[in-house]
């Protein structure tokens, strides 16, 4: 029977996607990508593509793991992009029920993965066809396992997308130094390869496209859900200045002390993964993937009832139902902006609530796979 659940959840997710025609834009960019580089990776920041002029955004070593999807037809590809974060959603909900120390059942991880495909930021993540949930199940496994490996995966995660280094500082300032080591190295290493294979794509993204924070998007539209999205649309200004600037280093060093010294490293490694969403500059909804675990989490500490009302906010989907069009974003009324940032807003409330009832850490043993279920049965 839970496999029944599963299937269908998967087949209906798959015909609402088939019917609205498989837009995946991001699937589009990728490809582009990837032609980008078997052309030599002269144009690989220069092109746009889609509708939208979608450019590339991602460090050089991303667009060479994107090179198949460019020697591949457009449908395969996006069936694979489909169906493999389909896959990748399964393997999410298990790296989380493992890091929450909740017992893994077939039946219970079919019918949470069932469950978990139509949170909003899974299921735009599937329609995107985006790498947000390879990504954290790489970062999870990276810093759940026990193998040297999973820190250089850590490591190479953050070379494909950067915004996975803030997990690299999480393991500094916690004592595990060697980790932070080999996961540095591994980021490392990709940016050699990436110089290496396309010098001129990468001086390029290193020395200028890095910094051309316009490049991925308008800051205060609805789609992004970071900190800097939330008080661009409060101001009604598309380029809040210090008045992001000051609020974003305030809750980088409350969120990372409260993840420095959670109770339990499943706790920490929540609440680093959220800091890193609040204070980047931009946040689309669908890089919230980790409300899954996140949800993991408050199941395993008993509290049912807020756990539902957590799941309520990621499939509401409230940002979608204002007025979003144009510049409608800017012009929202004061009592619209909690719908408009329903992510950023839960956030800020579990990072104060993280601070106020900070307790002495306990000895950290989420190094290993049993060290996480016993680190988990701790918050029942």
């Amino acid at each position: 029977m839970p496999y029944v659940v599963l299937l269908l959840s998967a087949s209906a997710l798959v015909a609402l996607a088939v019917a609205q025609g498989l837009p995946m834009a991001d699937v589009l960019v990728y490809r582009a990508e990837g032609a980008a580089v078997l052309a030599g990776g002269g144009d690989l920041y220069g092109f746009t593509v889609t509708e939208w002029q979608l450019p590339a955004t991602y460090p050089p070593f991303a667009a060479l793991l994107f090179v198949p999807a460019a020697l591949a037809p457009l449908p395969v590809v996006k069936a694979a992009f489909l169906l493999g974060n389909i896959a990748l959603t399964a393997l999410l909900v298990h790296l989380s029920c493992r890091l929450a120390g909740l017992r893994r059942t077939r039946a219970g991880l079919c019918t949470a993965t069932a469950a978990a495909l139509w949170l909003e930021p899974v299921f735009q993540t599937l329609l995107f066809g985006q790498v947000n949930l390879a990504l954290a199940c790489l970062i999870l496994w990276g810093l759940t396992g026990t193998a040297r490996g999973g820190s250089v995966a850590l490591g190479v995660a953050a070379g494909v997308k950067l915004t996975p280094a803030v997990f690299i500082a999480y393991l500094f300032l916690t004592g595990r130094r060697r980790e932070a080591a080999y996961a540095t190295a591994g980021c490392a290493g990709t940016v050699v390869i990436g110089a290496l294979q396309l010098p001129y794509a990468s001086w390029d993204f290193w020395t200028r496209r890095l910094y051309e924070t316009g490049r991925v998007g308008k800051v205060w539209i609805v789609d992004n859900q970071s900190l800097q999205g939330l008080v661009a649309r409060v101001l009604h200004t598309p380029g809040p200045g210090l008045w992001w600037a000051v609020p974003c280093a305030l809750v980088a060093i409350a969120g990372l002390y409260a993840a420095v010294h959670a109770r339990t490293q499943a706790r920490g490694i929540a609440l680093t993964a959220l800091t890193a969403l609040l204070v980047s500059p931009i946040s689309w909804s669908h890089h919230w993937v980790w409300c899954v675990p996140g949800l993991a989490l408050l199941w395993a500490s008993g509290r049912r009832r807020t756990t539902m009302l957590v799941t309520l906010a990621f499939t509401a989907r409230t940002m979608w139902l204002l007025p979003h069009q144009g510049d409608l974003d800017l012009r929202l009324p004061w009592w619209q902006q909690v719908l408009a940032a329903p992510y950023p807003v839960l956030g800020l409330l579990v990072v104060g609530a993280a601070l106020s009832t900070r307790t002495r850490p306990e000895q950290r043993e989420m190094s290993t796979p049993a060290g996480a279920a016993r680190a988990g049965a701790a918050v029942h």
